[in-house]
């Protein structure tokens, strides 16, 4: 049939009423969805007789500022520290093997900030692996020297080139050391290293100078580090300048807390698994984190009362 030969009355009338049938079923669908997305004030609002019993408090609040880096907030615990006597600080240092993603920038960090020679390294971190085929995982844990409150190192120097400063830190005396090593012995964390006097650039290949030539490297060598705050030039001869010949170790960059600055390993760790700061402050993260039930410490049978805690 034609499609002008159907009755134009009977599809208005047909049309028409299908298209209320949809209006309003659409209607009252979406009225639904917005009385369940409206704030309970709107909702109360209507119903004047409705009483609502207001919910608990949060179990914790959630700071203004939590969305900051760990290390603004680390940078404030430690200018706050430095404010007091140094007798009256106790560097402490908490690392979060959970958030530890083995990456190595701590390793690297010290040793460009400390311009470490082959051997020695200051804060390796330890790669093992855990678990039974096939649940395995590797776990990493970074080892710096544990600036301990009874130093097992410290008494066994014959000179007196080991000791204690007043705000924890163990230090060398280089010009001190006689380079026997006993100290490397009595240390149970294996956290003091020797410096023999070698060089990247022994025995490498020669190439054309420029900037990444072996003369360039070799000069970038000498340069002298800033350990302790002062200024070392490692040289070797018929007696080695120091710190060639000498016992070594990490200092928690001493020199940089000095000049209020966090340790190196704490200002390149990826992962923001390193915390520093002052113990003796119950402000401050690493008194925080200290605290907790999974924080421990290694070798405490030793009785060295370690300042570094590890999070498990």
């Amino acid at each position: 049939m034609p499609t002008d030969a159907v009755p134009t009355a009977d599809v208005d009338v047909e049309g028409e009423s299908r298209r209320a049938f949809l209006t309003k079923a659409t209607s009252a669908v979406f009225a639904g969805m917005v009385a369940q997305a409206l704030p309970l004030k709107a909702v109360l609002a209507t119903d004047k007789t409705t009483t609502v019993t207001p919910l608990p408090p949060p179990p914790f609040r959630i700071a203004e500022s939590a969305d900051e880096d760990v290390l603004v907030r680390m940078q404030r615990d430690l200018q706050r520290a430095l404010k007091k006597p140094m007798e009256q600080r106790r560097w402490g240092m908490v690392i979060d093997t959970r958030k530890c993603i083995g990456c190595h920038a701590c390793t690297a960090g010290c040793s460009m900030e400390n311009k470490l020679p082959p051997g020695v390294v200051y804060r390796p971190v330890i790669d093992t692996e855990a678990g039974t085929y096939p649940n395995v995982t590797r776990k990493f844990l970074p080892r710096p020297c544990m600036q301990c409150e009874k130093p097992p190192c410290v008494p066994v120097c014959p000179v007196g080139a080991t000791w204690k400063r007043a705000d924890g830190i163990v230090k060398i005396d280089y010009d001190a050391c006689i380079g026997c090593r006993y100290c490397i012995t009595a240390c149970p964390y294996q956290a003091r290293t020797f410096d023999f006097g070698a060089n990247w650039t022994d025995n490498a290949a020669a190439g054309p100078e420029g900037p990444m030539s072996l003369s360039a490297a070799s000069g970038y060598e000498k340069k002298p580090n800033f350990e302790y705050g002062e200024e070392w030039t490692r040289d070797n001869g018929i007696i080695p300048k120091s710190p060639v010949g000498n016992a070594r170790k990490c200092t928690f960059c001493a020199h940089r807390l000095d000049a209020g600055m966090l340790p190196m390993c704490v200002s390149t760790c990826v992962g923001r698994a390193t915390f520093f700061g002052d113990l003796n402050d119950p402000g401050s993260i690493v008194s925080e984190l200290s605290s907790r039930a999974n924080a421990t410490r290694l070798k405490e049978e030793f009785g060295t009362e370690p300042k570094v805690f590890y999070l498990m």
